[in-house]
C-alpha cells in the first residue's frame, strides 16, 4: 500500500517541480528584462570615442561633475535636517498640532520637483508679486535692490530639498517610533538634554533608516531633469540628453550615463561598507511607548513653526500658486488639447502599472515558492531600476531597441522591399519598458511585503488538493492580497504620472503628456499656462500619499494625550 501510495504521488511531485522551475525562469526573466538596458549602458562604457570625450572634457564635462556634486550633497544635507528633525518633534515631544503634522509633513511628496520649480519661479521673479510689490512699496527700480536669484543652483538645491525630504521623514519616524523607551529612559536618567538624546542616542540608533531615505533623496536628486533643465543648472542627467539629441552622439551619451550609474552604485556600496560590523537592534525586549517631551511657550510655537514651514513651502503656497495661475491663465480644462494630454497621461500611467504589479506578483511568488539564494538575486537585480536614474534607463532601452529596429528593418527591406520603420524605438512599447524598469520595485516591494503575511500553510493545503502554483495564486493568494495589490499599483500609477526624463527622451513623436506639455510650456516661459498639467499632475499625486499617511495612522502607538 506505501508503495501504491508513493506511485500516486510521484506523478505529483514531478509536477510541482516542474511548477517551481517554472517559477524561477520566470523569475530571471524578469530580471533579465530589468538589468537588460542597464548592461547595455554599462556595454557602451568600453566604447571608444575619445574625440567626442575630449571635447567634452575640455567644455562641459567638469561643470557637469561639480554642479552634480554640490547638487547631491546640498539636497540632502538640507532634507537631512528637515526629515530628521520633524520626525524626532512629532515623534518625542507635544505640542500644538503635533496630529496633523504627523500626517501633513508627507504632503510635499505629492509635488513633482519640476512643478515646485515652476511654481515659485513665477512667484520670485522679476515680475512676480514679490518682487513687484519690493518695487511698488519702495520706490525701488531695478538696480536699488538685490534679490535671490531662484533660477541658479542655489535656488536648485533648496526646492528639491523641500519636496524630497520626506523620503527621509517617513523612514526616520518609523525608526524613532520602534526604539525602546528603555533607551532613552536611561539617557534621561543620565540627565541627557533632548537635543543630546537626539544626536547621542536616537541618530545611531535610525542610522540604516536615515541612510536609506538619504539614498532615496540622492537617487530622485540625481534622476532630476525638469528643474535643473529649467533653472539653467548642468547635471549628468542634462549632459546625457543634450550629447545624445543635441550633438547626436548616441556612445557618448551612453557614456556619461554608465559614469552616472557607476557613481550610483559607489554611492549604496559605500553606504553599506560605512555600517561595517556595527549592528543597530535592541538589547532589550521591553517596549512601551517612547515618553514625550512637553513643551510650552517658545519651545512650543518654535516646534510647531518649524513643522509647519516645510509643509507651507513645500506643498501649501506651490499649489496655491498653481491653482490661481490656473484659474487665471491657465490651459482650458475641457479643451480637446487637454483632455489628449490627461488621456495621454493616465493611459501610459494605467498601462504601465497593470504591467509592473503582474510582473511584481509573479516575482514576489517565484521567490516564495523557490526559498533559495538564486531567487532572492534575481529579486535583487529586478528590484534595482529604482535606483538607475530615468535618463539612464531611457539611454538603455533606446540601444537594443534600435539595434532590433534595424535588424528588422535590414531584413524586410532586402527579402519583401518592404520598410518597417520604427517598430519598438519611439513607441509606447519602449515608454512603457522604460517606466516598469524604472518602478517595477515600487510594486514589489508592496506585493512581497503583504505576499509575507499569507501562511505557507495555505500553500501546503492547496497543493495537497491538486491545485498548481498558478491557481493558487489565483484563486488564493490574489484576492486576499487585493487590497496590496491595488496599493502599489496606485503607487506605480502616480510615479508614472510624475516621470519626466525618460518621457522626454523615450516619447513618440507628437505624443504629449501633462507632464511633457508642462515641461515644454515651461521652457517657453509660459509658466501660468503650465500651471494647469502641474496642478493635475499634484492633484493626482495626493492619492499615494493619503495611502502612505493612513499605513503611518495605523503604526502610531496608542496615545491618550490631547494634542
Amino acid at each position: 500500500m506505501i508503495a501504491t501510495a508513493l506511485s500516486r504521488l510521484a506523478p505529483a511531485w514531478r509536477r510541482a517541480r516542474a511548477g517551481i522551475n517554472a517559477w524561477g525562469a520566470a523569475t530571471w526573466l524578469i530580471a533579465a528584462l530589468v538589468a537588460l538596458p542597464i548592461l547595455a549602458v554599462l556595454a557602451h562604457a568600453f566604447v571608444p570615442a575619445p574625440e567626442v570625450w575630449d571635447h567634452l572634457a575640455s567644455t562641459v564635462l567638469p561643470r557637469y561633475l561639480i554642479n552634480t556634486f554640490i547638487l547631491g550633497a546640498g539636497v540632502a544635507a538640507l532634507a537631512l535636517g528637515v526629515g530628521v528633525g520633524s520626525a524626532w518633534l512629532v515623534v518625542m515631544c507635544r505640542f500644538p498640532g503635533r496630529r496633523i503634522f504627523e500626517w501633513a509633513l508627507l504632503l510635499p511628496l505629492a509635488v513633482p520637483t519640476y512643478v515646485i520649480a515652476y511654481a515659485y519661479t513665477d512667484f520670485l521673479q522679476f515680475t512676480g508679486p514679490i518682487q513687484t510689490a519690493l518695487r511698488g512699496f519702495f520706490d525701488w527700480t531695478r538696480h536699488d535692490y538685490w534679490f535671490p536669484d531662484i533660477r541658479s543652483l542655489g535656488g536648485a538645491i533648496v526646492l528639491l530639498a523641500l519636496v524630497l525630504y520626506p523620503y527621509i521623514y517617513v523612514l526616520t519616524r518609523a525608526s524613532f517610533l520602534e526604539q525602546s523607551a528603555c533607551v532613552l529612559e536611561v539617557g534621561r536618567t543620565l540627565g541627557r538634554t533632548p537635543a543630546r538624546l537626539l544626536f547621542g542616542v536616537a541618530i545611531p540608533l535610525a542610522r540604516p533608516a536615515i541612510a536609506g531615505g538619504t539614498a532615496l533623496v540622492l537617487m530622485e536628486t540625481l534622476n532630476e531633469f525638469g528643474a535643473v533643465h529649467f533653472f539653467g543648472v548642468d547635471t549628468f542627467t542634462t549632459g546625457i540628453y543634450r550629447t545624445w539629441f543635441g550633438l547626436g552622439e548616441p556612445v557618448a551619451a551612453a557614456q556619461l550615463a554608465a559614469s552616472l550609474l557607476a557613481f550610483v552604485i559607489l554611492l549604496v556600496l559605500a553606504e553599506r561598507w560605512s555600517r561595517g560590523q556595527a549592528r543597530y537592534f535592541h538589547t532589550t525586549s521591553r517596549y512601551r511607548e517612547l515618553p514625550r517631551f512637553q513643551l510650552h511657550g517658545a519651545r512650543a510655537a518654535l516646534a510647531t513653526l518649524a513643522c509647519a514651514t516645510p509643509i507651507t513651502v513645500g506643498f501649501l503656497l506651490p499649489g496655491g500658486l498653481l491653482l490661481g495661475m490656473s484659474i487665471t491663465d491657465g490651459d482650458d480644462l475641457f479643451s480637446r488639447r487637454f483632455v489628449d494630454l490627461t488621456t495621454n497621461s493616465v493611459t501610459l500611467a494605467a498601462v504601465s502599472a497593470v504591467v509592473a504589479v503582474m510582473l511584481a506578483l509573479l516575482l514576489s511568488y517565484g521567490v516564495r515558492l523557490q526559498q533559495s539564494r538564486s531567487a532572492r538575486l534575481a529579486a535583487r537585480i529586478a528590484a534595482m531600476g529604482y535606483a538607475v536614474p530615468g535618463a539612464v534607463i531611457a539611454v538603455g532601452i533606446l540601444i537594443p531597441l534600435g539595434a532590433v529596429d534595424r535588424t528588422l528593418h535590414a531584413f524586410f527591406q532586402d527579402q519583401f522591399g518592404i520598410s518597417t520603420g520604427l517598430i519598438l524605438t519611439g513607441t509606447m512599447v519602449a515608454l512603457v519598458y522604460a517606466y516598469v524598469v524604472r518602478f517595477l520595485a515600487v510594486a514589489y516591494n508592496a506585493i512581497e511585503a503583504s505576499l509575507e503575511k499569507v501562511t505557507p500553510n495555505m500553500d501546503a493545503a492547496s497543493r495537497t488538493l491538486g491545485k498548481t502554483a498558478g491557481r493558487t495564486l489565483r484563486l488564493i493568494h490574489a484576492p486576499m492580497m487585493r487590497s496590496s495589490l491595488l496599493a502599489a499599483g496606485l503607487l506605480v500609477f502616480v510615479d508614472v504620472m510624475k516621470e519626466l526624463p525618460a518621457t522626454v527622451i523615450l516619447r513618440p513623436f507628437n505624443f504629449d503628456t501633462l507632464a511633457i506639455r508642462a515641461h515644454q510650456l515651461a521652457s517657453d516661459e509660459r509658466l501660468a499656462e503650465a500651471a494647469t498639467a502641474s496642478l493635475m499632475i499634484v492633484a493626482v499625486g495626493i492619492v499615494p500619499v493619503i495611502l502612505l499617511s493612513r499605513a503611518m495612522g495605523r503604526s502610531r502607538p496608542g496615545s491618550t494625550d490631547a494634542d
